[in-house]
């Protein structure tokens, strides 16, 4: 009664050997794709959000959130800095640094793959 499961019944050996393969090789692919995926994401939002409007809840600079902040701490210089287009710009500048990087992922998805994989680059071994 001592027998392994596994042993018993190879086809489920076979299988489950198949989909550790399956799973390894999806792994460092869909790492890739979700840091792009991230990536994109920050970038639309931090590019676009300090310069949008949204109705009922304020301007970047005017909204509920950044009133109270400024309220409890008694800092009014804490609006003015975030409402100034200075301030804007460096988050816009920080939105297209994620673009970059999510555009530059996609270019080198293979190479971000094997890297992840630990597999040896092949343009790294000839310059060995």
């Amino acid at each position: 009664m001592e027998n392994n499961f596994l042993e018993n019944y190879p086809f489920s050996t076979i299988c489950f050997s198949l989909i550790t393969v399956i799973l390894e090789f999806m792994v460092a692919r869909l790492t890739v794709i979700f840091f792009i995926i991230v990536c994109l994401e920050a970038g639309v939002a931090l590019t676009l959000l300090p310069w949008m409007s949204f109705g009922g809840l304020g301007d970047w600079g005017d909204n509920h959130l950044l009133a109270l902040l400024v309220e409890t701490t008694g800092l009014p210089i804490i609006q003015s800095t975030v409402a100034s287009p200075w301030f804007r710009g460096a988050i816009t500048g920080l939105g297209v640094l994620n673009l970059f990087i999510a555009f530059w992922e996609i270019a080198n998805f293979k190479k971000n793959v094997q890297i992840i994989e630990g597999k040896p680059n092949k343009e790294d071994s000839k310059t060995k």
